[in-house]
């Protein structure tokens, strides 16, 4: 008789978790919701409910603030899919003031135009904030003003709003500061190398020994100064000691001002379909392609799942093919495969691959 084996795949039973604390809890507070004449909060209880329910734990993290200033030394905070409401969103605007963040991700939280509002105020002037991701948390065009006013008044320089609804007029406000701080950056630049050139003339010009008018007279020859001479030994000494002691640079700090360095804006509805029709995609893809054209901090661009149409492509192509004849740092860039193979390929060779790590879901229709 052959041996009865145990079958694979069966879990171990849970066991069930004392549920009275909570069930006190949950009376107590009831108690003294009525007490103070508050109302009930239908989210505390229907999570208590559900956890005595089903005899499991209830978890939940509190960080306790003294007088709307944090003492903890976060550098980056990670609140994805939390319920977070309009009240707690304008609480960590208050918050972020006097805190040590440099990166906020509140993904897939549903607080909408009013809630960015909140969070924005807190954000005003921030020097120390370097990337901010925003996305699926239901942000209409309204909030591409707002949003486009902090990226020229604070360091935010890495903007994450895949999966919201900005549209083109929302998308044309977000970067129309930007775009026109690159424009005025480059007009200023070839007065410049005018100058530089001016000056690499004259100092040419002094070492050939010819003189014109602009360089005035010869300045009469100095003697050299004789100096001990060196033992070739020492000098490469001198040199191995240099090149050892020579320490790493740091990282330069991000400058505030009118620049991004990743802008992601997939699946926002930027295309004809709204009320701007034709004319805003067409406003808002001249205003990225000189974004594209100029811009050397911008580095990741995602538009994918927008519909510009074949013209705004071409665009950005030709934006793209200036941008590599400037010898500029290579743009990684993603656009919807909807418009004609040659655009699309044509996109892809003069661009870099961009990876999102960043999951999708799909957004709750209105």
């Amino acid at each position: 008789m052959p041996l009865k084996t145990k079958k694979k795949g069966k879990r171990a039973k849970v066991k069930a978790v004392d549920t009275s604390a909570l069930k006190k809890f949950l009376k107590r507070y009831e108690n003294h919701c009525a007490q103070c004449q508050s109302a009930v909060s239908p989210s505390i209880t229907r999570a208590l409910k559900k956890c005595i329910q089903d005899g499991s734990e209830y978890l939940k993290a509190i960080l306790l603030e003294l007088k709307g200033r944090t003492s903890y030394p976060f550098v980056k905070l990670e609140a994805i899919a939390c319920g977070i409401d309009l009240w707690s969103v304008e609480r960590l605007g208050k918050a972020v003031r006097y805190s040590q963040l440099t990166s906020i991700t509140l993904d897939h939280n549903e607080f909408r135009d009013e809630g960015l509002e909140g969070l924005i105020r807190g954000l005003e002037g921030n020097m120390k904030m370097v990337s901010l991701s925003l996305c699926y948390c239901n942000l209409g065009p309204p909030s591409g003003t707002v949003l486009g006013k902090l990226l020229a008044e604070s360091a935010i320089s890495e903007l994450y709003l895949t999966g919201n609804y900005l549209q083109c007029s929302g998308a044309v406000d977000l970067i129309t500061s930007i775009a026109e701080k690159v424009q005025e950056l480059t007009t200023e630049k070839p007065t410049e190398e005018a100058t530089s050139l001016a000056h690499q003339i004259l100092e040419a010009q002094d070492q050939s020994g010819i003189h014109t008018m602009m360089s005035g007279p010869p300045t009469p020859a100095i003697s050299p100064a004789i100096t001990p001479a060196i033992s070739p030994d020492r000098g490469s000494e001198k040199g191995k000691r240099k090149k050892k002691g020579r320490k790493k640079k740091d990282k330069p700090i991000a400058l505030p001002g009118p620049w991004v360095r990743k802008l992601f804006l997939a699946n926002n509805g930027i295309d004809a379909r709204g009320i701007e029709g034709e004319t805003g995609v067409l406003e808002f893809s001249q205003l990225l392609s000189s974004l594209i054209r100029y811009s050397e901090q911008l580095s990741e661009l995602d538009i994918d799942d927008n519909c510009l149409g074949e013209l705004p492509a071409t665009d950005i192509l030709e934006a793209l093919m200036e941008r590599n004849q400037r010898k500029l740092p290579r743009l990684k860039i993603k656009v919807t495969a909807q418009i004609s193979p040659v655009t699309f390929k044509s996109i892809l060779k003069q661009s870099g691959k961009l990876k999102t790590s960043k999951k999708k879901r799909r957004r709750k229709k209105k």
